[in-house]
């Protein structure tokens, strides 16, 4: 679904000078998959995922999306409704007075037919969980409410890619959980592409492959139990291991031995499960 080949990005700051900020980056992000893409501040994580939409256009290389170049003008519109784009503040994201007329916005600038976005606008808010909020009005939602409206209003275009930039960053933690529940539902249940920046390990734990970016370059890039693992190099990168993964560390200092490969919460109460009932507790 999305291609980088040899891709680097550039600004030109006020002086002329030229900050090279993504460095010959070669990634491929297959059909139906769930990545997550993790970095300290100032890595390249969000220039890069600018490129998967076409908000960015390489400075150098190559970027395709759905097989189609980004550099090339007349692909831009089709690029973008096939890769939606949510940021990390909703509220930028909101022009209606209601819910339904927000997820409605994009079809309707679309030409779409009225009896096609009801349809569209139903569905979508199902697929987020949001249905009984149809008639709210955006301001009065908590902020993973809104997120979850935002993820409605891009599948609503028919977006085969969503491509999250921190979407969780401003949100409590039932926010959080909220949307990366409605995310991994997505992916699991509409087989849509997910591709989530963020620069919180746990919810990096919950994809299917985690891609770790320091100063514009692709430094790690597996599974998350793999990438995991190497609990020193993310040290050296200013990235910690996922909580679980710490609990696991405190836990094996009293003598409770853990799976080293869990990472989630639901893997690491099977575990505890486990071990309690070999010790007949």
């Amino acid at each position: 679904m999305i291609e980088t080949q040899n891709l680097s990005f550039a600004y030109r700051a006020d002086d002329g000078a030229r900050e090279n900020v993504l460095k010959e980056v070669n990634l491929k992000i297959e059909k139906g998959s769930f990545v997550a893409v993790l970095g300290r501040n100032g890595s390249g994580k969000s220039t890069l995922a600018k490129h998967f939409n076409a908000i960015l256009l390489p400075s150098g290389g190559k970027v395709y999306v759905n097989g189609m170049d980004t550099a090339d003008a007349d692909n831009t519109f089709r690029i973008r409704r096939a890769a939606g784009m949510v940021f990390q503040n909703p509220d930028n994201q909101m022009v209606a007075a209601a819910v339904e007329d927000e997820v409605a916005f994009a079809p309707e600038n679309l030409g779409v037919e009225p009896k096609e976005i009801r349809r569209r606008v139903d569905e979508c808010l199902k697929a987020v969980g949001m249905t009984e909020y149809a008639a709210a009005e955006p301001s009065k939602l908590s902020g993973g409410q809104k997120q979850r409206v935002a993820i409605a209003a891009v599948l609503a275009m028919n977006s085969e890619i969503l491509v999250l930039d921190e979407p969780t960053a401003m949100l409590d933690p039932k926010g959080r959980r909220e949307v990366i529940e409605t995310l991994k539902r997505l992916n699991r249940e509409k087989g849509i592409t997910v591709a989530l920046i963020t620069h919180f390990m746990d919810e990096a734990a919950e994809a299917e492959r985690v891609i770790v970016m320091d100063e514009g370059k692709v430094v790690l890039d597996g599974a998350p139990k793999n990438v995991f693992r190497e609990t020193e190099k993310l040290k050296s990168l200013g990235l910690d291991a996922p909580q679980i993964t710490l609990l696991a560390s405190e836990l094996a200092k009293r003598g409770v031995e853990i799976d080293k490969r869990v990472i989630t919460v639901e893997e690491c109460l099977a575990e505890l499960l486990k071990k309690a009932g070999e010790r007949g507790l």
